[in-house]
C-alpha cells in the first residue's frame, strides 16, 4: 500500500453557484475529462444535481453541477431553486463562478451573500471564460469577485475551453477536500443511469437554434431503452418530448418532421458512442399543458 493510500488521500464533494450560464456544466464536463452534463446557450439548462467524478493520486473530487440560481417563475423554478439549496447544505467546497467577459452585477452579489447560509462549506471564488476576455478585464474581474466576500480560500481565474489552470483548480479543490478513501470507484466518471443520460442528451439536442420562451418547456421522458431482438450491434430506444403547448410541438416537429429529424440526427451520434452500439432512435412529441406549474405533472416528470 502507498503512503496516500495509507489515509493521506482526500475526497469530497465541491459544486458551482452562479448566475444561469457563467459556465458551471462546461467547467464540470472539462475537469471531468467527459461529458456528463448538457450545455447549451440558453439558461436553466441544468435541472438535476448531477454528479461528475474527477479522480487523481492525492484523491477523489466529486463535482455536483446544479441549476443556476435565479427568480422563479413557475414551480418548476422554485423546485430547482430548492435542489440547489440541498446540494449546498451538504457539499465540502462551494466554488463561486462569475464569468470574465461580464461585469459583477446585483446577481452576482446576491448569490455571493447567500453563501453565509451554508457555514460547513469551504468558499472557492472562480472567474470563468477567461479565453473571451481580455487580461485586463480579467484583473479587473478577480478584484471584483475578490471583494465579493472575506473568506475566499482562494481566487481562481479558469478557461474551460482552453483548460488553463483546471489543475490549479484541481490541487487546490483537492487539498480542501477533507481526508478520507474515495467514494466511489476509479473507473466511474458519474453516477447517472444511462437512461438520464440519454434523455438529456435528447433534450440538448432539443434546445438547439428554439426560440427563447420554448427551453423551459422541454422535458424528456424515456419509454424503453433495450438491445433489438438477435442483434447485438443494435439498442431501441423509445422517447417523448414533452412540450406545454400545441403550437411548441408544430415548432419542435418543424415542417413535414424536419426539425425533429434533426434533433434524433444530433442526439443519435451522441448516444451511439453513450450505449456502444448503433441505435435506433424513435421521438415522439407530446403536450402536457403547462406541466411547469403542475405538481402532479412535475412529479411524473421527475421533478
Amino acid at each position: 500500500m502507498t503512503d496516500h493510500q495509507a489515509g493521506e488521500t482526500r475526497s469530497g464533494f465541491v459544486t458551482f453557484v452562479g448566475r444561469p450560464n457563467v459556465g458551471k456544466s462546461t467547467l464540470m464536463n472539462a475537469l471531468v475529462g467527459e461529458k456528463v452534463a448538457i450545455t447549451s446557450e440558453k439558461p436553466q439548462t441544468t435541472r438535476r444535481a448531477i454528479r461528475g467524478i474527477l479522480n487523481r493520486p492525492a484523491g477523489q473530487l466529486v463535482v455536483v453541477d446544479t441549476p443556476g440560481i435565479h427568480k422563479p417563475r413557475t414551480l418548476l423554478g422554485q423546485r430547482l431553486n430548492d435542489l440547489v439549496e440541498t446540494v449546498l447544505g451538504d457539499v465540502d467546497v462551494i466554488a463561486f463562478c462569475a464569468p470574465a467577459t461580464e461585469k459583477v452585477g446585483p446577481g452576482d452579489r446576491r448569490i455571493a451573500e447567500s453563501l453565509d447560509g451554508y457555514p460547513r462549506a469551504k468558499k472557492v471564488a472562480l472567474v470563468t471564460k477567461t479565453d473571451a476576455a481580455s487580461h485586463d478585464d480579467i484583473m479587473e474581474r478577480l478584484v471584483e469577485v475578490d471583494a465579493l466576500r472575506e473568506d475566499w480560500a482562494a481566487v481562481i481565474p479558469v478557461s474551460s475551453l482552453t483548460g488553463e489552470r483546471l489543475d490549479v483548480l484541481t490541487d487546490e479543490l483537492l487539498a480542501l477536500m477533507p481526508a478520507g478513501p474515495a467514494l466511489y470507484p476509479d473507473d466511474v466518471v458519474t453516477d447517472e443511469s444511462t437512461e438520464d443520460r440519454v434523455a438529456e442528451i435528447i433534450r440538448e439536442a432539443a434546445l438547439e437554434g428554439v426560440r427563447d420562451e420554448l427551453p423551459h418547456s422541454i422535458a424528456v421522458t424515456i419509454s424503453d431503452i433495450a438491445p433489438r431482438e438477435g442483434r447485438d450491434d443494435l439498442t431501441d430506444i423509445w422517447a417523448d418530448l414533452v412540450v406545454e403547448r400545441d403550437s411548441q410541438k408544430a415548432i419542435i416537429i418543424g415542417h413535414k418532421g424536419s426539425r425533429l429529424r434533426d434533433v434524433g440526427a444530433r442526439a443519435r451520434a451522441q448516444i451511439e458512442p453513450l450505449v456502444g452500439t448503433k441505435v435506433f432512435l424513435s421521438l415522439h412529441v407530446r403536450v402536457a399543458k403547462e406541466w411547469q406549474r403542475d405538481p402532479k405533472q412535475l412529479g411524473r416528470l421527475g421533478f
